[in-house]
C-alpha cells in the first residue's frame, strides 16, 4: 500500500509540477492557442498564474512533508486541496464541452483521493 501510495503522489506530483510551470511562466496567449487551454482566454492573467503556483506548491506538497519528515500530515491535506482543485477544472472543461479534458481532471481527482484515503486511513505516515 505505502509503494502504491508514494507512486501515485510521485504521478501528481510531476502533473502538478507540469501544470504549475506552464500556469506560472508561459505567457496566456501562448496557453489558449494549447490544446485545453481556451478556458484562459476568459481568465484574468492573476488568476492563470496563482493556478500555477498552487499547482507548484501541491508538487512539493505530495512530495516534500513526508520525504523530509516535516509535517507529513500535509501530504494527504494537499491531496486534499487537488480533490477540490479537480472538480474546478472538470466543471470548467465541462462547461466548455472538452469531455475528454474531464475524464482526464477525473483521473488525476481519483488519484487525489486515493492518495487522501490512504495516507489519512491505512497507511498514515505517524505508524
Amino acid at each position: 500500500m505505502n509503494l502504491a501510495l508514494w507512486i501515485c503522489a510521485g504521478l501528481l506530483a510531476a502533473v502538478a509540477l507540469a501544470g504549475g510551470v506552464s500556469k506560472a511562466f508561459v505567457p496566456k496567449e501562448t496557453l489558449a492557442a494549447a490544446h485545453g487551454g481556451g478556458w484562459t482566454e476568459d481568465a484574468g492573467v492573476g488568476f492563470v498564474k496563482s493556478l500555477g503556483v498552487l499547482e507548484l506548491l501541491a508538487a512539493l506538497g505530495l512530495i516534500l512533508p513526508a520525504a523530509l519528515d516535516i509535517a507529513p500530515v500535509l501530504v494527504p491535506v494537499t491531496a486534499v486541496c487537488w480533490v477540490l482543485l479537480m472538480i474546478g477544472a472538470m466543471a470548467t472543461h465541462g462547461r466548455l464541452g472538452e469531455s475528454r479534458l474531464v475524464l482526464l481532471n477525473l483521473t488525476y481527482l481519483a488519484l487525489a483521493a486515493f492518495i487522501a484515503w490512504g495516507r489519512f486511513g491505512p497507511a498514515t505516515f505517524t505508524g
